[in-house]
């Protein structure tokens, strides 16, 4: 079952932390997924919306994050017990209880200088690629929050993940961060690459013009494969980035218009994915 999904667009302030949030959150609540968040950004930005600062912290002091995990097992070469660092109970939604993240940490860029400096290139996709394998097992579906830029790592989640999405707004600036992606996935291709799942369009303004003639750019080109929901421009989400002590419904969080869009586009990711593995299950028989 193919269902790791790399959340990556090389232009950073499209959304992409909340996005990954929301989806997480969507999938667990309306359709029973267990989720896992894989948290790749140095920011740790979806790790500190997923619960409070002070346990992150403590997970970050204790060493059980993705980047102890990755200290072990590519700078040590000493296999580490994956499930040590996956943390349960995360999600300040009543309903979304099937939700569970490994965290990240600063530290995270300084790993992959090592890495680098190093020439354990290699080594990090093999630990990358062994990792995957094993959360794909277990769990429904995999998000991984891939930081802008394409730094090593970045590459090693893009190479090895089944599917990736790009969100983007509905601008100049952010679509030309889609084409260096799409440059970027181009090189190699004999190293392999994550399918494309789609392009998702990301707070937009449905009233401006100017972001309505962007959406139909982006959705004109075939190759970006653009989902027809896009994800408004809401401040309901930005405060659901905000992680709250007290659980809330979800409907409390994702009111009104931004959670109407957040299960469309859940429903359509679901269904490309469903979509994509019978393709591949009728071309092995």
């Amino acid at each position: 079952m193919r269902n790791t999904i790399a959340v990556m667009n090389t232009k950073g302030g499209v959304g992409k932390s909340t996005v990954v949030l929301a989806l997480a959150e969507t999938m667990a609540a309306f359709h029973g997924k267990n989720v896992l968040v894989i948290d790749s950004d140095s920011q740790a930005s979806v790790s500190s919306m997923l619960m409070t600062p002070n346990n992150l912290h403590k997970l970050q002091s204790e060493g059980l994050t993705l980047v102890d995990f990755l200290i072990s097992s590519v700078l040590n070469n000493t296999p580490a017990e994956w499930p040590r660092f996956v943390v349960r109970g995360v999600s300040d939604i009543d309903d979304a209880r099937s939700v569970f993240l490994i965290p990240s940490d600063m530290q995270l860029t300084l790993f992959e200088r090592e890495v680098s400096k190093e020439s354990l290139h290699g080594r990090l996709r093999t630990s990358i690629s062994t990792l995957l394998s094993n959360v794909r097992t277990v769990f429904d579906v995999v998000l991984l929050d891939c930081p802008p830029g394409l730094s090593v790592l970045t590459e090693s989640w893009l190479r090895e993940a089944d599917f990736h999405i790009s969100p983007t707004k509905a601008d100049y600036v952010s679509t030309c961060g889609l084409e260096v992606f799409r440059r970027f996935k181009s090189l190699n291709p004999e190293m392999g690459f994550a399918q494309n799942l789609g392009v998702l369009i990301n707070m937009k303004d449905n009233n401006s013009p100017t972001d309505n003639e962007y959406h139909r750019w982006l959705a004109g080109n075939a190759d970006n494969f653009c989902f027809e929901q896009s994800i408004p421009r809401a401040g309901a989400l930005q405060d659901a980035a905000r992680f709250q002590v007290q659980d809330r419904s979800y409907q409390a969080k994702y009111p009104g218009e931004a959670g109407k869009a957040l299960k469309a586009v859940t429903i359509e990711i679901l269904e490309r994915m469903a979509a994509a593995n019978r393709e591949v299950a009728a071309k092995r028989a």
